[in-house]
């Protein structure tokens, strides 16, 4: 229904928006995650260590497919998108083929 809407988050395609028309699956590999958010942090002047990001990533990974209340998990009408190895503009034109080829606008 116009005029549409963009959400991002863990629970979007499952809990909060069920019947959504498009629903991206986003993820990329466990070190790539830990690489942006690095990347992020000292874009920032934030000192971070690599490795602690990695562990604390994996570690609330765990924690969020594993809880008994709403555990995160892909829709099972959303498209999966790996991003480990794909730029913004890569990721953004890929979902907007999707978004065409289904009729969203």
């Amino acid at each position: 229904h116009p005029p549409g809407l963009i959400a991002d988050g863990r629970d979007m395609g499952t809990v909060v928006f069920p019947q959504a028309a498009l629903k991206i699956y986003l993820d990329a590999s466990a070190e790539e995650r830990a690489q942006r958010r690095y990347k992020q942090l000292i874009d920032k002047g934030v000192g971070a260590s690599l490795e602690d990001i990695l562990q604390d990533l994996l570690a609330r990974d765990d924690r969020d497919m594993n809880r008994s209340v709403s555990p995160l998990k892909p829709a099972d009408d959303a498209i999966r998108l790996d991003s480990t190895s794909m730029t913004i503009e890569e990721v953004l034109a890929a979902i907007l083929e999707e978004a065409r080829h289904r009729g969203v606008r």
